[in-house]
């Protein structure tokens, strides 16, 4: 009798590379962040809130001693957020650049994507222009299309203009 184990295959591990980027879901939209600037995936917690900070700044948390800011993505990219998010499927994303790091609330994780340069397309004409604006790029992807951010604009980094 043979296992049914050692007759299935298993799937490619597909490596990590310098293209790859950590793909998220915002209010039924796919975007993306490099992984190399993605610190850590964490599960939603309860947050301080800071009394006059931007719409978007949702508080700050404490992260192994560092006060660390969580932006929530929907309202960063100027979507809908009153549509609901599974809360078991809420994570938070850690985003580290330049010694910094900024929290961004995301609905649900996705799938590591590999892009080409060559199969990056610009944004799409039509959005809303402003001089802060974070999406790179479009990718297509087997769901559809994933919007690739530049985590410094994102992030409101200095030096991100």
């Amino acid at each position: 009798m043979t296992s049914s184990l050692s007759s299935r295959r298993a799937a490619p591990v597909i490596e990590a590379t310098e293209q790859s980027w950590l793909s998220f879901q915002l209010a039924g939209q796919l975007y993306a962040a490099p992984l190399a600037q993605v610190g850590e995936v964490l599960r939603d917690s309860e947050l301080t809130p800071v009394p006059g900070a931007a719409h978007d700044l949702l508080g700050i948390r404490h992260l192994r001693g560092q006060i660390v800011p969580v932006m929530d993505g929907r309202r960063r990219l100027g979507l809908d957020d009153r549509a609901g998010a599974d809360p078991a499927q809420v994570r938070v994303v850690i985003l580290s650049l330049a010694g910094q790091q900024v929290g961004l609330r995301v609905d649900a994780i996705g799938d590591l994507i590999h892009p080409a340069p060559a199969d990056i397309a610009p944004a799409p004409p039509g959005r809303a222009a402003r001089p802060d604006e974070p999406v790179l790029g479009v990718v297509s992807v087997a769901q559809g299309f994933a919007a690739l951010l530049d985590v410094p604009r994102l992030c409101r980094l200095p030096g991100a203009d």
